[in-house]
């Protein structure tokens, strides 16, 4: 399996074509698994907020103050989020409207204007399956794309790339019912490969180095409909929250 780098040194602006501009930095082959960094698709969707427009809510400025965070900040979490799962130690945890969970609804202010902060695409899967049918078009090769951010995990020091967003793979490898070498039937080993190859194209994406996009070739997997949704765990099984 190959893990290969992207670079685009170009600034990704507001409606700029990233398949064009991708496939202008690197040929394609059928089955490459091309990992796109959310930071660039928020940039080229609009999801890019001034925060002098925005006016903080007097909930926004409590929850500021206690946790001496930026209101502008504060009230995008708010209106990003479905809910709080927990505030503590000056980090705000929520549900998105996606259903992902996270730190601060995943708004960041790195690798953006001063003064200026992203937010997570509306529809990550939309994102994935447009990309991968414009470079099928330009190339004549068929690709799966996968959407990745940067999440904490509990229990665990550091964060990791995880997906956002798939078209093109099932995101879950699942060896429920099949025997392992000593002939045991496995019964919930389900591997999050989409997750898993996010982590690995995060070694060579790193976040300094303009390159927000990177292949992972020659890696079998099965191509099929999927949705992000196959990773989110129902709150019902979360032992965490």
């Amino acid at each position: 399996m190959q893990v290969i780098p992207i670079h685009i040194p170009k600034e990704i602006e507001i409606n700029d074509d990233i398949s064009e501009l991708i496939s202008s930095h690197m040929e394609f082959h059928d089955g490459d698994i091309l990992v796109i960094a959310q930071k660039i698709i928020s940039k080229q969707e609009g999801r890019i907020v001034n925060l002098s427009t925005i006016t903080p809510s007097l909930l926004a400025q409590g929850i500021s103050s206690e946790y001496k965070k930026n209101p502008q900040i504060v009230e995008l979490i708010l209106s990003e989020s479905k809910k709080i799962v927990r505030m503590e130690k000056g980090i705000i945890i929520v549900e998105t409207k996606n259903g992902f969970i996270c730190a601060n609804a995943g708004i960041d202010e790195s690798n953006v204007k001063n003064g200026f902060a992203t937010l997570l695409p509306i529809n990550s899967d939309y994102s994935a399956e447009q990309i991968s049918k414009q470079i099928s078009k330009i190339c004549g090769k068929e690709i799966a794309v996968i959407i990745s951010d940067t999440f904490g995990r509990p229990l665990r020091m550091g964060q990791t790339n995880c997906a956002i967003g798939v078209f093109g793979l099932n995101p879950i490898l699942d060896y429920e019912g099949t025997p392992d070498s000593f002939g045991n039937i496995l019964r919930v080993t389900a591997i999050a490969i989409a997750d898993e190859i996010c982590s690995a194209a995060e070694l060579v994406m790193k976040k300094t180095t303009k390159c927000p996009v990177a292949i992972i070739r020659d890696y079998e997997f099965k191509k099929e409909i999927s949705s992000i949704n196959q990773l989110i765990r129902p709150e019902s099984d979360d032992l965490f929250r």
